[in-house]
């Protein structure tokens, strides 16, 4: 039973409460405190830190198995960021003393992060005054929201819990809101760390969508854009991309 006393770690994504990449989350942190899973019950990528009206905010009390224990995990008819208001001001007896979402399926790199249901969720936790962390994994574009099985995220996970116990055992800062982390996906556990300022480098770029009419259904698409001579040394997309560091 979660106690008040307990360190409380709140975990959500934007991939989904069925994401292999959440529960490897799950795994890395459950030392660190007493975690809570409170994810969207479908796929969420791209919603940013949305709170859609249309969320039916239902919460269904769901059974996993974590390192052979039982868990009680929550599902949440809402984006990310109302995954975690439903956390803390619903399911949790108190405010987290961590807020993490990931693991995410694909980097967030770049001022375009403003669309990542996993950095949107981290960015909400902060807003309650709560060390948050969003972490994400760089891997080929046909694997993102896929949910895919193929992925290996336990470098990731050691990053996850490396960075949740830097964020606990430094408390609240007030001059940041959240940190994001984003691993190569050639990353080791010893593959050294950089901070890095968001570029302004166009990585995602959208692609229009092909269709004879206005009225018939069409859906942007997204390509990334990597101009090495052009990306900012101390930027997030060079520490990622070229210089094979975590960022």
């Amino acid at each position: 039973m979660v106690s008040k006393d307990d360190t409380l770690i709140l975990l959500t994504n934007d991939d989904g409460i069925k994401s292999p990449g959440l529960w490897v989350a799950a795994e890395a942190l459950a030392d660190l405190g007493y975690v809570t899973v409170v994810a969207p019950r479908v796929q969420s990528s791209g919603s940013g830190r949305s709170m859609p009206l249309t969320s039916d905010g239902k919460i269904e009390e769901e059974e996993v198995t974590v390192l052979g224990k039982k868990w009680k995990v929550y599902a949440v008819g809402g984006s990310p960021a109302q995954a975690v208001q439903h956390g803390i001001l619903e399911i949790l007896p108190r405010p987290p003393d961590l807020v993490v979402a990931g693991i995410n399926y694909g980097e967030n790199l770049t001022i375009g992060i403003t669309i990542s249901g996993t950095v949107g969720a981290a960015l909400e936790g902060g807003a309650f005054g709560i060390p948050s962390l969003a972490v994400s994994l760089e891997m080929p574009m046909e694997y993102y929201g896929s949910l895919s099985k193929d992925i290996d995220f336990s470098v990731a996970g050691y990053f996850t819990h490396y960075f949740g116990d830097m964020l606990l055992k430094a408390g609240p800062q007030p001059d940041v809101d959240a940190v994001k982390v984003d691993i190569p996906c050639d990353a080791t556990k010893v593959t050294p760390w950089q901070l890095a300022r968001l570029s302004r480098h166009k990585y995602y770029v959208p692609i229009v969508p092909m269709r004879q009419k206005l009225e018939d259904e069409g859906k942007f698409g997204v390509e990334v854009n990597l101009e090495e001579d052009k990306v900012e040394p101390d930027s997030d997309v060079y520490v990622l991309r070229l210089a094979r560091k975590i960022a």
